[in-house]
């Protein structure tokens, strides 16, 4: 009887733990709400990252500067002008920890170097798995669990070039303002 009381307790208990998944950061964007579930269980460098992004406010007027239906949504670090906004030093590359650049995934650009991620992140809208490990991989950090109508819309956007950059919306889609929902 004693085991069955501590078996109903600790799943009591289990239960009520926050999931991995629990931190949830909103996107508010000129095209809709987004809304991401953050990984920091698998993740813990690149969430923190993110996560002090959006708490100093980094995200606000940023676009989604590079769009490429079939496979991406980029955005989080330039001004509707194509202007870089300062950023803080790279963080480490997480990948190879369970995680998979799955459609609705969000994940962090970087340059051709892997521990080179900053502030500018993307949405796969394609399940893009070559990512993974292609080139060092990329490190997904979370998932979209609302708004993935939005990411769609986003996708479809008619693109040109602009300022030297190619895929770019030829109507800015702005990021108003990146919010934390709930915290960890």
């Amino acid at each position: 009887m004693k085991h069955l009381a501590l078996a109903a307790v600790l799943a009591t208990s289990l239960v009520a733990a926050a999931p991995a998944w629990a931190q949830q950061v909103k996107l508010a964007t000129s095209m809709g709400d987004i809304v991401v579930q953050l990984d920091a269980e698998k993740a813990p460098k690149t969430v923190a990252n993110f996560v002090q992004y959006v708490k100093a406010g980094h995200y606000s007027g940023t676009i989604f500067h590079r769009v490429i239906d079939g496979f991406m949504i980029q955005g989080g670090g330039m001004t509707a002008g194509m202007a870089e906004k300062p950023v803080r030093d790279p963080i480490p590359l997480e990948v190879g920890r369970g995680l998979s650049n799955a459609r609705g995934t969000i994940a962090m650009a970087r340059t051709m170097i892997p521990d080179s991620a900053t502030a500018q992140f993307f949405i796969n809208v394609a399940d893009n798995t070559r990512l993974d490990t292609g080139g060092g991989g990329y490190a997904v950090f979370g998932r979209v669990v609302e708004g993935l109508d939005v990411v769609d819309r986003i996708k479809a956007v008619p693109v040109g070039n602009k300022a030297g950059h190619q895929n770019v919306p030829q109507q800015a889609i702005t990021i108003q303002q990146a919010t934390i929902l709930s915290e960890k």
